[in-house]
């Protein structure tokens, strides 16, 4: 049974809000470890007045609780905004800047300035607002944790998406994650313009590294 205390809530945005004023915007990413696909980020400002039922870290949610989820913090919140890094920016600047960029992205598509960001992990994007970073952000803060969500959900939709125009990969299963079934299609369909080349399992589908000993 999942640890109660790790259960994201809105203390930390509370406490925020009557210190400081808002708005507050959680900010979290999906797909920093696949294979194939961009990287997303989620910035979202909740309505104190209109929490949403069920957000939790996207992890612990299933594909069917999420997609309910989302509908519900889309329905609610104050804004979203929603950034994606492609394959190609990945490769040129690495995983980690990509990340920073989709995140930068995110917060410039509110329709609210934020006052504070919450930025999942330790690792921040400059932005022109007071940014705090929370390591498992996701699991303690209720902002990141819907943030976590529109990412997750809005980047397996954009997989399922690719998984028509690359028929036999799985996407629409592994959503570009490293599976046996994506590694067996690699070396039987060979690599797509969606895979990451700066990656080592595509470098070696492609030849370009040998492989461990």
């Amino acid at each position: 049974m999942r640890d109660s205390r790790l259960t994201p809530s809105f203390d930390l945005e509370s406490v925020e809000l009557e210190l400081g004023g808002g708005p507050i915007a959680g900010i979290d990413e999906a797909g920093r470890g696949p294979w194939a696909g961009p990287v997303v980020a989620a910035a979202v400002v909740l309505d104190p007045d209109r929490l949403p039922a069920g957000v939790d870290d996207s992890k612990a949610l299933d594909e069917d609780a999420r997609e309910i989820v989302f509908g519900r913090i889309i329905g609610s919140c104050i804004a979203v905004g929603i950034g994606v890094a492609d394959v190609g920016r990945i490769d040129r600047e690495n995983i980690l800047n990509a990340t920073l960029w989709a995140m930068t992205q995110a917060v410039a598509k509110l329709s609210v300035p934020p006052r504070l960001a919450l930025v999942d992990g330790n690792k921040a994007p400059r932005l022109a607002c007071i940014t705090r970073t929370i390591v498992k952000g996701d699991a303690k803060c209720l902002s990141i944790a819907a943030a976590s969500i529109v990412a997750k959900v809005t980047r397996d939709r954009l997989m399922v998406s690719l998984s028509a125009e690359c028929p036999g990969y799985g996407f629409e299963r592994h959503k570009g994650y490293g599976t046996p079934e994506h590694k067996d299609a690699l070396h039987r369909l060979g690599v797509t313009a969606h895979h990451r080349r700066s990656f080592r399992p595509v470098q070696l589908a492609l030849g370009l590294v040998e492989p461990d000993v």
